[in-house]
């Protein structure tokens, strides 16, 4: 009985561990090392060394409380794992930060609001193009930035749905590295350009590859929803390349380029997302 029992227990243990690794993959994170004064005596929690000196002695990362020398800090693995203690905000709060210190696979404010907008809102006329009340859109922000997964933004607080895609819309805008990156934005903007649609997808492919895996797992869950609104495009007129227009410069921003550039490039972020939404099943 009791080999019997070891047996249960072993597989209910990976049963355990399955579920928790698909609910939270490990996705790494550097450290956000800034300098820091130490009070009192302190060692390094690398290298196990004293840490000398009267002021700026080492420094300490901002999401997850690490003390290292300085010069550690250079060869510490890239192993954050964000505290909730450190990480205050939802909103305008790094998107792998924010999942590591959660622990889910996906910022909790995308899960929820598409989940709220898929239970009321695919037919509503103009779904993403029509902005809600803004007062209230920061109104959900603060909701969720006080309240994490336990924010309440079902149709008894906010009847009109464009205030979820409202706040939705502004939590990708508020991300401090958009959702597509500012390393992987020349590539999205050269796929835009690609007239061939065969050759475009294949170099969307290759693109998809350059982003940290919690921003790819956002887009990815991102684009299924925007594939089912245009399953609607007969209720709420919402096309692929209607959605394309409102999220493009949603979802990406030009890392630090020219007005001219960056306005010649709104045309290729329509096309992109549009693409993403078009071949969502075969992209992801």
């Amino acid at each position: 009985v009791r080999g019997g029992s070891a047996d249960e227990l072993t597989s209910l243990v990976r049963r355990a561990t399955l579920r928790e690794s698909d609910l939270a993959p490990k996705y790494e994170k550097v450290h956000s090392f800034k300098v820091h004064t130490f009070r009192g005596p302190h060692w390094c929690e690398y290298c196990a060394n004293f840490m000398w000196g009267l002021i700026a002695q080492g420094v300490k990362c901002a999401d997850c409380g690490l003390n290292v020398h300085k010069q550690c800090s250079k060869v510490v693995p890239n192993d954050c794992q964000p505290d909730l203690r450190h990480v205050k905000k939802v909103y305008s709060c790094d998107l792998t930060t924010l999942v590591k210190a959660h622990n889910t696979k996906r910022p909790m404010v995308v899960d929820m609001c598409i989940q709220e907008i898929e239970a009321r809102g695919l037919q509503s006329e103009g779904l993403y193009r029509i902005s809600g009340f803004s007062e209230l859109i920061e109104d959900v922000k603060l909701t969720f930035d006080r309240d994490g997964e336990k924010a309440d933004i079902s149709s008894s607080i906010y009847e009109d749905i464009n205030i979820i895609t409202g706040a939705l819309k502004l939590y990708f805008r508020e991300l401090p590295i958009p959702l597509i990156t500012y390393d992987a934005y020349p590539r999205f903007i050269e796929t835009g350009k690609i007239l061939d649609p065969d050759k475009r997808l294949e170099s969307l492919h290759e693109a998809l590859k350059l982003l940290p895996p919690a921003h790819f797992e956002t887009l990815r869950y991102l684009m299924a929803h925007l594939k089912r609104v245009t399953e609607y495009e007969k209720d709420n007129l919402m096309s692929s390349e209607n959605l394309g227009i409102v999220f493009g410069p949603t979802l990406m921003r030009a890392p630090e380029l020219d007005a001219m550039t960056a306005l010649n490039d709104i045309r290729y972020q329509r096309l992109v997302v549009e693409a993403l939404i078009t071949n969502e099943d075969v992209l992801f």
